[in-house]
């Protein structure tokens, strides 16, 4: 694998090339790019999750756009450290930091954020370091600056996904329901509608990458998500959060909130909620197209 350090900001990849590394503090990061341009933007995945859930999408975004996605720590193909007992290496403002390393050591010093589910409270702690760095926001899904609360034995159910594929695949085609056919989202095991097409190979694919996490992972995020509800701390400043912001969520999304979402477009000055029918958690896997349309809308055409 290719590896970057600080200060090797001239690297050119092919559109597409994989496994690529980055050094951000103490900690490699894997990054994958799509496509050349001017206009480039961050991708932010969510929690479980990693670079190539935008993989069926990304061919579909427009012209004079280069997307960049990064794998968090712990996840996907980066380096995966054991967890501190407090989680604080895997904690909000820990994957902030990383990816704002990762942007330092790729030479960028402005692009605007993708993000998905636990990504869009990562983009907002790193919007609040430096503004001045970040443009447009698109976020599919996300945890807002409300943070995400687990009650203790929610997070306790991610003990029984780490040691069951069967029940990771389950919950993970909860979260992109649409892709399945829905009697077998009750009763398992999950089946794939006949058009699910590539997208099936996909899931499946995300699913391994899925039980390969760090335990910073699939203990940490619930932690840490739950004491960035209870301090309010980035919910009280959404008010100063000027970056336009579209938020996109799907109507069967069993896992974020719309009032949280109703609430940013409420108390962000520059944010704008769209309610899709017929989709869930995860539209870059379930309708990467479509998920590509908002995409292209929100970023085709910029000049930076």
């Amino acid at each position: 694998m290719a590896t970057l350090k600080a200060g090797d900001i001239n690297l050119r990849v092919q559109a597409g090339e994989v496994n690529l590394r980055v050094q951000a503090g103490e900690v490699n990061l894997a990054w994958r790019q799509w496509g050349e341009g001017d206009t480039v933007v961050l991708f932010l995945h969510g929690n479980l999750a990693s670079k190539e859930w935008i993989e069926l999408a990304a061919p579909h975004f427009p012209r004079g756009v280069r997307t960049i996605a990064i794998d968090w720590r712990g996840c996907g193909d980066s380096d995966k450290p054991a967890n501190l007992p407090d989680f604080s290496n895997y904690s909000i403002a820990q994957h902030a930091d990383d990816m704002l390393a990762a942007l330092d050591a790729l030479g960028i010093s402005f692009c605007h954020l993708a993000t998905h589910s636990t990504g869009g409270i990562i983009s907002t702690r790193m919007i609040l370091k430096q503004p001045e760095r970040f443009g447009r926001v698109f976020s599919l899904s996300p945890v807002g600056p409300q943070g995400l609360a687990f009650r203790p034995d929610q997070a306790a159910f991610f003990d029984k996904m780490k040691a069951s594929r069967e029940l990771t695949r389950q919950i993970l085609a909860a979260t992109a329901m649409s892709l399945f056919e829905p009697e077998s989202l009750a009763e398992g095991p999950a089946r794939f509608k006949p058009d699910a097409g590539a997208r099936a190979g996909l899931f499946e694919r995300i699913v391994d990458q899925t039980m390969a996490v760090s335990e910073g992972i699939w203990s940490g995020t619930p932690v840490t998500l739950t004491k960035e509800a209870a301090s309010g701390e980035l919910k009280a400043r959404m008010g100063t959060i000027t970056h336009p912001h579209l938020v996109v969520w799907g109507m069967n999304d069993a896992v974020i909130p719309e009032k949280d979402l109703k609430e940013m477009a409420a108390l962000m000055p520059d944010c704008r909620f769209v309610a899709v029918p017929g989709i869930g958690h995860s539209m870059n896997l379930e309708a990467p197209e479509m998920y590509a349309g908002y995409f292209g809308a929100w970023f085709g055409g910029l000049t930076g």
